[in-house]
């Protein structure tokens, strides 16, 4: 135990131990800690569906009909009508023939992959994809290469270079990246999918309510669902609710019924949970001004930035200001605070040294007068001495 109390020692002393920082209450855009009341800029529920009359009455009707509780795994007895009628909803949405809904969407990515790939097979992934692509790849056996951030040319270079050396490629990228909030070339991905002769698997967690019909993604928006062929997406982001889905032929998701482990050997989906999914996808469809209003306000406040010279990346609702060093973005996170806005710092490792920011997530519930009056803090915040 010494070597691990030195080890954790070490660790606070250099100030990599980050604290839980909760929160009493949350919805319409704000949230409440300590007593305050802040506008809420770190909040993934992009359309205000998580309070929404439709999605939390579907949610206590199930409560009265199921409990709380699935009570067991899909593959012993907690498989529940409700789960398929969420995955054919799911599956129509994004024009497959199945679907498979986990109880997050970390679970989903690292059982996925980590089922449809092993040794001597090749994934070739977004150096900026999620946590979860990453681990799931790790626990797979499989070789992995990482391509330089939305770069055609690197990522082909890859695949040529290693076309004859593995059984099966996987290329896995997010359409809407959390910390840059930029979107890939996913017509060219596939391009290069097909010509190499591999498989597509995309990530839509932060896509997935906000872009194409009815909510359905990206891949759905460019019409692309028949050259990918595996789309994840989460419920627990715009559409407010919780867990994830992976939507593919019916052949595959028959496979990771019986061979990811992820699913395997978890407690299946709440069915109050899915019931507000459900609901969820049902509101999107009826609200699609909800969509709409959060594109709008999204390129306006992200121009509006661009204008006054701001380094911002992304075109999505993901808007991440870049300002350089860590302590900068810290101390302009909290002097932001102290205005009433709730904006995150994301500092390394999370982003390259340099690249420290702060990140704005979006909402449909954030009016025009918020954010403008959010922007000329930020010019205040941003040329005080306290962040230069």
């Amino acid at each position: 135990m010494d070597r691990i109390e030195r080890f954790l020692q070490q660790r606070a002393d250099q100030g990599l131990l980050r604290a839980l920082k909760p929160v009493d209450s949350r919805g319409a855009g704000k949230l409440r800690r300590d007593e305050r009341e802040l506008i809420d800029f770190s909040s993934n529920d992009y359309l205000g569906l998580a309070n929404h009359p439709a999605v939390k009455r579907a949610l206590q009707e199930a409560a009265g009909k199921f409990g709380a509780s699935s009570c067991a795994s899909r593959l012993l007895s907690g498989d529940m009508s409700i789960h398929h009628t969420l995955e054919a909803k799911v599956a129509a949405l994004s024009g497959k023939e199945g679907a498979l809904v986990f109880s997050s969407g970390y679970q989903a990515n690292v059982g996925i992959i980590s089922a449809l790939v092993g040794r001597g097979d090749a994934v070739f992934s977004d150096k900026l994809n999620h946590a979860s692509i990453v681990d799931g790849i790790g626990l797979s056996g499989a070789k992995c290469f990482r391509f330089r951030h939305n770069d055609l040319d690197h990522l082909e270079t890859l695949l040529k270079k290693h076309d004859r050396e593995f059984e099966s490629r996987l290329i896995v990228t997010e359409t809407v990246f959390s910390m840059e909030g930029d979107r890939p070339p996913l017509d060219k991905i596939a391009d290069l999918k097909d010509k190499y002769d591999g498989w597509l698997m995309v990530d839509e967690a932060h896509a997935t309510g906000i872009y194409g019909p009815h909510g359905a993604g990206l891949v759905a928006q460019e019409e692309l669902a028949q050259r990918v062929e595996l789309i994840m997406g989460t419920f627990s982001k715009a559409l407010g609710g919780f867990g994830a889905y992976v939507a593919g032929s019916r052949r595959v998701i028959d496979f990771l019924v019986n061979a990811c482990r992820s699913f395997i050997y978890s407690t299946a989906l709440p069915p109050v949970i899915a019931a507000a999914n459900l609901a969820a996808l049902e509101t999107v469809e009826k609200e699609p001004w909800r969509g709409t209003v959060l594109r709008e306000n999204a390129a306006w406040f992200r121009e509006q930035l661009i204008a006054r010279g701001y380094d911002v990346r992304g075109s999505s609702q993901i808007v991440s200001l870049v300002v350089g060093e860590a302590q900068r973005a810290g101390a302009a996170s909290k002097a932001l605070e102290a205005q009433g806005f709730w904006v995150l710092p994301i500092r390394p490792p999370t982003v390259p040294a340099g690249e420290s920011r702060l990140r704005f997530s979006l909402t449909c519930e954030h009016s025009r007068q918020q954010l403008s009056e959010l922007i000329e803090h930020i010019d205040k915040v941003l040329h005080a001495s306290v962040c230069q």
